[in-house]
């Protein structure tokens, strides 16, 4: 006869069928950072959406720096140092991969599949900067004395590239979530991954999350109050680049 279930399961952190592997601040930076890059690359194609997209642009670049700080600061699953870890393994995987002889280890594909999927997060976060950086750089023309439009195709390329890893991105935890029959987007919605065992998070830190994601919308709200057409025309938004005065110029002649 089966063996029955202890009862002290769930004060043990225990469940016989999920178990929480992502926290809260961790699901809030990603649902933020994809919503960020989503209308950032809808509206960069029309200038009638310039600041909306700058705006995401800014976004996107201090959820970086929270996801850094968190990933030096935080708890130990959040810890960047266990993405550098699996990244660590590439190269001796590689190895054992094209290696060849009795001396030649079973490959652990799961292993690969992890190393993958770390490539396309670090990728993701790396390209991040220099795309948020041009795009600033491009919006005040910093590379204005170097030529007109350098900048703004160095920062159309990075956002390509960007949605390029997006899509990989997607595709590999689809591909992931039917080789090993469990939905592996669901950590990043519930925080839970189907199956037994202990919880990897003692704290939630819902809290954090909920810091996180008011100061997005209030600085969301700054941005829209700055450039609200209700606001009298003498206004100007922080973000509205110097010009020069033409109109009166034409006028004095």
């Amino acid at each position: 006869s089966s063996s029955p279930v202890p009862t002290d399961t769930k004060s043990k952190g225990v469940n016989p069928n999920s178990r929480l592997v992502v926290d809260a601040p961790i699901r809030a930076f990603h649902w933020l950072f994809a919503l960020s890059f989503l209308g950032a690359y809808v509206s960069g194609d029309t200038e009638r959406w310039r600041i909306l997209h700058v705006s995401l642009g800014y976004t996107m670049l201090g959820l970086l720096a929270f996801r850094l700080i968190y990933g030096i600061v935080g708890p130990r699953h959040a810890r960047l140092k266990l993405l550098w870890g699996k990244l660590s393994t590439g190269p001796a995987w590689i190895r054992n991969v094209f290696s060849s002889g009795a001396a030649k280890a079973p490959t652990n594909w799961q292993q690969g599949q992890n190393l993958t999927m770390a490539i396309a997060i670090f990728l993701l976060l790396a390209l991040t900067l220099p795309l948020t950086i041009s795009g600033i750089a491009t919006f005040h023309e910093w590379g204005a004395s170097f030529g007109d439009e350098w900048l703004e195709e160095i920062h159309e390329f990075l956002g390509e590239a960007m949605l390029m890893l997006v899509l990989f991105h997607l595709a590999l935890i689809t591909m992931l979530s039917v080789m090993r029959r469990k939905n592996l987007a669901t950590p990043m919605i519930t925080g839970r991954l189907r199956g037994s065992g202990p919880d990897l998070i003692q704290k939630p830190r819902t809290w954090l999350a909920l810091v996180l994601v008011v100061c997005v919308c209030a600085y969301w709200y700054w941005e829209w109050q700055q450039t609200s057409p209700l606001k009298s025309p003498t206004s100007s938004s922080t973000h509205n680049k110097p010009q020069a005065s033409s109109k009166l110029d034409d006028e004095d002649d």
